[in-house]
């Protein structure tokens, strides 16, 4: 059975970095020991211009919230990554959170008075690119919303579908897309359909999901010589999400695509598959209660797990991600032991790690809800909630780019896989 607990087992690890934060050295200056932390790890959201509630550049900037600083840190809240760190999968692309040894230095700094120290010591500052610059780089298609959007100053959040064309003289295949509002104050998330013109049969009118927006995702770029279709033709959905900020607000949202050159067809083609609970509106979460749920997804065909991407709301306490192998065995992948609704983190596996699955894998996952007081982020654990659109409601799905692999390719991925030294054994 997968190791999980929904109190967290990534805070197991406060008790060591205290231990190390109590070891007599040298003071613990922002100059030298604590700015080329924030450099590599907070000044990307953490710097003027941006939504961050503070800037990390400089001392005066931070010394202010030095002790929040170093309560979220020890917390795991900041920088925000989820993941238990005692197992499944430990390496991946965009990586964000802080070691123990970084935690226990900030502890240091803020337990030592928060010094600045020398400023020579100081790292060059970070340049950023401006924040309407595409984190994908430079797009080769932009395809915005058709209409303005008017967000009334206050009432209930809104959902609203809004649309758009896709102006392709031939099929191209995507390399990169990324997905921004005009104004994200008032967007809670968006979620992009393409509403193809020759659809299979069986494809829902209302389309197949191509790419989200929340806060915490910064587009898709994908594998080398694996990409998506983009048809000439194709109608575009946007699943919005708006929320009210006391003014009336405007937006219109916008896809960028990076496709690979014309002519080239990369070999792999990733697809986005959710994992729900069936059927999804029969989530139950009573007052007062913890509560698991569990969904399961056949993989029809060898095939590479690229990301995984957990989705719940405010009751959302932590999602484990595991196989159920052939031999019936079973293998924990990924665990979000701490789910922050705030964030929707999608983890990148590092390519040499990314799960390498044989058809008939069950991928499994495990779901934990908690509805008590003991949840900080639950409006009111009195309540009974269920599935809905609504924040206070809830929801329970993982998203994961799969990519399918014939068995020449799997066989040969695997025979490489084997030639380097693993730093965790995925599978048997």
């Amino acid at each position: 059975m997968a190791k999980f607990s929904a109190s967290g087992a990534g805070f197991l690890c406060i008790w060591s970095i205290v231990a190390m934060a109590a070891e007599p050295a040298r003071p613990v200056t922002f100059s030298k020991d604590i700015a080329p932390i924030f450099e590599k790890n907070c000044q990307s959201c953490h710097h003027a211009g941006t939504s961050a509630p503070m800037s990390l550049m400089t001392w005066q900037d931070a010394r202010p919230w030095a002790r929040a600083i170093k309560q979220r840190v020890l917390q795991r809240d900041m920088p925000p990554w989820h993941l238990d760190r005692t197992v499944g999968i430990r390496h991946y692309k965009n990586d964000r959170s802080l070691s123990d040894e970084e935690i226990a230095t900030i502890s240091r700094w803020v337990d030592g008075g928060a010094q600045e120290g020398y400023p020579g010591d100081m790292p060059a500052p970070k340049v950023f690119a401006p924040e309407d610059e595409w984190y994908i780089g430079k797009p080769d298609l932009l395809v915005t919303t058709d209409q303005d959007f008017v967000m009334y100053p206050n009432g209930p959040d809104w959902w609203i579908d809004q649309f758009a064309e896709v102006h392709l003289t031939e099929d191209r295949w995507i390399a990169a897309m990324e997905v921004k509002p005009s104004n994200a104050r008032i967007v809670h998330h968006c979620v992009v359909y393409v509403i193809e013109p020759d659809a299979p049969p069986g494809t829902p009118e209302s389309g197949v999901m191509l790419h989200e927006y929340a806060v915490g995702k910064y587009g898709d770029i994908f594998n080398q010589n694996t990409g998506r279709l983009l048809k000439a033709g194709t109608r575009l959905r946007f699943d919005m999400h708006y929320f009210a900020v006391g003014k009336e607000q405007h937006n219109r949202t916008t896809i960028a695509f990076k496709f690979y050159p014309k002519g080239q067809i990369p070999k792999y083609q990733v697809r986005s598959v959710a994992i729900r609970n069936n059927p999804n509106d029969e989530l139950e979460i009573p007052p007062n209660s913890v509560v698991r749920t569990d969904g399961y997804f056949r993989l029809p065909r060898n095939a590479r797990i690229d990301a995984f991407q957990p989705h719940m709301h405010m009751r959302g306490s932590g999602m484990t991600l595991e196989t159920i192998n052939l031999d019936n065995t079973t293998t924990v992948l990924s665990s979000v032991d701490h789910f922050n609704f705030n964030w929707h983190i999608n983890y990148i596996y590092a390519d040499d790690e990314a799960p390498l699955l044989p058809a008939g894998t069950v991928m499994h996952m495990i779901g934990i809800h908690d509805n008590t007081a003991a949840n900080p982020r639950n409006p009111d654990p009195a309540m009974w909630a269920g599935f809905g659109e609504r924040s206070v409601d809830d929801m329970l799905q993982v998203w994961l780019n799969i990519v399918y692999l014939d068995d020449a390719d799997f066989q040969r991925l695997l025979a490489e896989r084997k030639t380097k030294p693993p730093s965790l054994q995925v599978l048997r």
